[in-house]
């Protein structure tokens, strides 16, 4: 893997049959071989992109009495604000703060014989200082849901698979997510993890970056190699679960983010496209199934096709102090935490 990830366009989909194949041969090149990409052509504005960057930095400029009023300890369901250095990966701490914020519904309470992933279904934490934050983020999470659940029909179609195979389990209830990250600079005790490295644990993350970068992407040789913004561009990476149902052909690839030097602030917005937390996923038939090479195993991260088993053990190992809180009944059935 180069030092410069491969710049897609999605508007080729739509500019005929020879621009469709060609988008749809760097697409399965860049899915297969890499797992991380630039996305140009979706259609979001810069109107709609300035306005959730005026917004987000609004709240991180908020005193932090009205960001600790949503703390994500209030809530069983893992939403709201996490403090600098709360959250960890590898069980190392992430030095960056966040906003978690999903598809807006009513609490779940998993009953007695009910999977305990349920828990991730609930409401959000809105901050009273700053009321325009509720119709930005969720503006922005339908405004991606359309781009990402294109994508997804034509990465599907670039391999030879139906392109609507997945479409019943997004149906309904997708598990949608959406963080607000700031990485205030480098800790006092000069660790650079932003945030550790790690996979995503679902289908596709689309990811807005400012122009300060410090995001890293995994190459086949264990180095990491830095991903430098594309101005209007979306990083697109896979998710664990796109590697469960091609049996390892599409890369779940490990990235991370290095501090900003000094106390220079960097923000970025990743959202997770993820199918309901009851969804299992089913393997996709395609014509290159015979030359996938099995799933990653690793023992310290089994993957489940289930996703929200899949989604549980991340937030349970992610932020230990609201697991312990709300859900120390989870952590005895075997997942670490830390």
């Amino acid at each position: 893997m180069s030092n410069k990830l491969p710049v897609l366009d999605l508007s080729a989909a739509s500019a005929g049959p020879e621009a469709r194949a060609r988008f749809r041969d760097e697409l399965h090149s860049a899915a297969r071989d890499v797992g991380f990409f630039h996305l140009t052509g979706h259609g979001v504005t810069e109107a709609e992109t300035a306005e959730l960057w005026r917004t987000m930095r609004a709240f991180f400029a908020l005193p932090e009495a009205d960001r600790l009023s949503i703390s994500n300890l209030n809530s069983p369901h893992f939403r709201g604000y996490t403090r600098i250095g709360d959250e960890r990966t590898g069980g190392s701490r992430d030095w960056r703060d966040q906003l978690d914020i999903g598809a807006e519904r009513e609490p779940r309470v998993p009953g007695a014989d009910e999977p305990g992933y349920w828990w991730l279904e609930g409401p959000n934490q809105w901050p009273a200082a700053l009321p325009g934050l509720r119709t930005a983020a969720l503006h922005w999470i339908d405004r991606l849901s359309a781009v990402a659940e294109r994508l997804l029909h034509e990465l599907l179609a670039s391999i030879g698979a139906p392109e609507d195979f997945y479409d019943e389990a997004f149906a309904d209830r997708p598990h949608l997510h959406l963080k607000l990250v700031r990485y205030p600079g480098s800790a006092p005790d000069g660790a650079g993890q932003g945030v550790g490295a790690h996979k995503d644990y679902g289908f596709l993350t689309l990811l807005l970056q400012d122009e300060v970068g410090g995001l890293q992407v995994e190459a086949a040789d264990g180095s990491f190699v830095d991903v430098p913004p594309v101005p209007g561009a979306f990083v697109i990476n896979l998710g664990e679960l796109l590697e469960v149902a091609t049996n390892g052909y599409l890369k779940a690839t490990n990235h991370r983010v290095v501090s900003p030097a000094g106390t220079r602030e960097r923000f970025s917005v990743p959202f997770f496209y993820n199918p309901r937390l009851d969804a299992r996923i089913e393997p996709v038939s395609f014509p290159y199934a015979d030359r996938a090479p099995g799933v990653t195993q690793d023992a310290g991260n089994p993957l489940f096709a289930e996703y929200g088993r899949n989604e549980i053990k991340g937030w349970l190992r992610a932020h230990p102090q609201v697991a312990r809180r709300h859900h120390p009944d989870l952590l005895t059935e075997g997942t670490p935490v830390g």
